[in-house]
């Protein structure tokens, strides 16, 4: 094994910054979050965005519950294609990583609504371990 001059072998992982999500330009202009979610079905902003919507407007907490599930899901699949391997930094500050932060906020919120403490730990917890900024979000 070669070990290159000055690399850092204690560092995790990089960062894993997200492309822009499309939705975002769709929900920006005014248009609502289902339809987007209806025209961008993978889109974790669209879900997280229709899932704070569900939460604001004092929906059931199952249903905010389902669309942060589907949000949430959606953001795995989209790490995985940019380079994320289950864990590491997905920060806060870089903008188009908000759909999958947002999304696991509110899995963890609704989780504790329904009672699902050990899913709401652990969402709180890898929410925390992506990006600390994000936590404010609890």
């Amino acid at each position: 094994m070669s070990i290159t001059p000055g690399a850092d072998l204690m560092a995790g992982p990089p960062p894993t910054h997200l492309p822009v999500d499309p939705a975002a330009e769709l929900l920006a202009s005014g248009m609502a979050a289902v339809d987007v979610v209806r025209r961008l079905p993978a889109s974790p902003l669209a879900w997280a965005t229709l899932a704070e919507e569900a939460r604001a407007a004092e929906v059931d907490w199952v249903t905010v519950y389902a669309y942060a599930r589907v949000g949430y899901h959606r953001s795995l699949d989209l790490l995985r294609r940019n380079g994320w391997k289950g864990h590491g930094p997905v920060p806060w500050e870089h903008e188009p990583n908000r759909g999958f932060l947002r999304a696991l906020a509110l899995l963890a919120q609704a989780a504790d609504a329904i009672g699902e403490t050990d899913e709401a730990e652990r969402c709180a917890t890898f929410l925390r371990d992506s990006s600390p900024a994000a936590d404010a979000l609890l």
